[in-house]
């Protein structure tokens, strides 16, 4: 056991647990983790509890689940557990007085090549975008979200058919792997921080990643079709991009998982639906047509166009 590190764990989602995962199995001490509050869900009317609280149940670990951050219990139990490294992955902000409580900081896993698409939503925006590269940065935190000093990064790719899960899914295992390096080189004392001030470049374009609302994933048909495809798959499966669709004369919401794009030259209105009724139905946009592969009728099930 690496009995020198104690390690406060922190993080919510899924691409959470990844990282957690990679930790236990090379036998660094998780002396505790603190994950969101628990949900009801009221459609299967019980309590939900995230997934890293799931999987820290079956480690056995201690489990901190703070409304208040700085409700002073709460920091009183988590100085009592005295670890000395904090690691946060995918988590709200952290109050000063938490992060800067263990002896070797704490540090974040950013799922974007910072300081480009800071914010709650890197992995949508890269692809909303159109980026063909992304990546990963481990930092050490500061007052400003998403502003510390980095301490490493790792490219990745992002493929023209990649979407939010997909992306997710590399990043996620990726991520890990810079966890785990970030942790050795900080036990090790072999790394160097660098600020992310030195690495802007003169009047480069920083682009941030905000929270995405319901709003933002309303398709505008008026975009071309590189950038409605984008917008699609940047969104999928959730929170998914979405437009209303006339069905039987009653406005109905159309949530769109996957497009392809046909790029040609035609006379029709934007928005003109064209369909043979059985196999595909495609959208006019201002350089082509958007065909529709995957939907869901607000209240229906997902299903591909065929079935639609």
């Amino acid at each position: 056991m690496k009995e020198n590190l104690r390690i406060i764990f922190i993080g919510t989602p899924v691409f959470a647990v990844e990282s957690l995962k990679i930790l236990i199995a090379n036998n660094y001490n998780i002396v505790g983790v603190i994950t969101a509050t628990d949900k009801f869900d009221r459609r299967k009317k019980k309590m939900k509890f995230s997934a890293l609280k799931e999987f820290a149940l079956k480690k056995n670990l201690k489990i901190l689940q703070p409304e208040n951050l700085k409700n002073i219990d709460f920091l009183k139990e988590l100085k009592s557990l005295k670890a000395n490294l904090q690691i946060v992955v995918a988590f709200r902000m952290l109050p000063e007085l938490v992060w800067k409580m263990p002896k070797f900081g704490t540090f974040n896993l950013h799922a974007s090549i910072l300081p480009q698409y800071r914010g709650a939503a890197p992995i949508n925006w890269a692809i909303i975008n159109g980026e063909k590269e992304t990546g990963l940065t481990t930092f050490f935190l500061k007052q400003k979200i998403d502003t510390g000093d980095i301490i490493f990064q790792k490219k990745v790719k992002i493929s023209d058919t990649d979407n939010a899960e997909t992306l997710h899914n590399k990043l996620m295992l990726e991520g890990s792997k810079l966890t785990l390096k970030t942790i050795k080189s900080i036990k090790n004392n072999d790394f160097k921080t660098f600020m992310q001030d030195e690495i802007i470049c003169k009047n480069e374009n920083l682009k941030n990643a905000p929270k995405i609302f319901k709003e933002t994933c309303k398709i505008n048909w008026g975009e071309n079709s590189k950038n409605i495809y984008n917008h699609i798959r940047g969104l999928s499966p959730a929170p998914c991009a979405w437009t209303n669709f006339l069905i039987k004369k009653k406005c109905k919401i159309l949530k769109i998982f996957s497009s392809k794009i046909e790029i040609s030259k035609h006379n029709f209105e934007v928005c003109k639906i064209i369909s043979d009724n059985k196999k595909f139905l495609k959208i006019a946009v201002n350089d082509g047509f958007i065909f529709i592969k995957e939907l869901q009728i607000m209240g229906k099930k997902r299903m591909q166009i065929k079935n639609f």
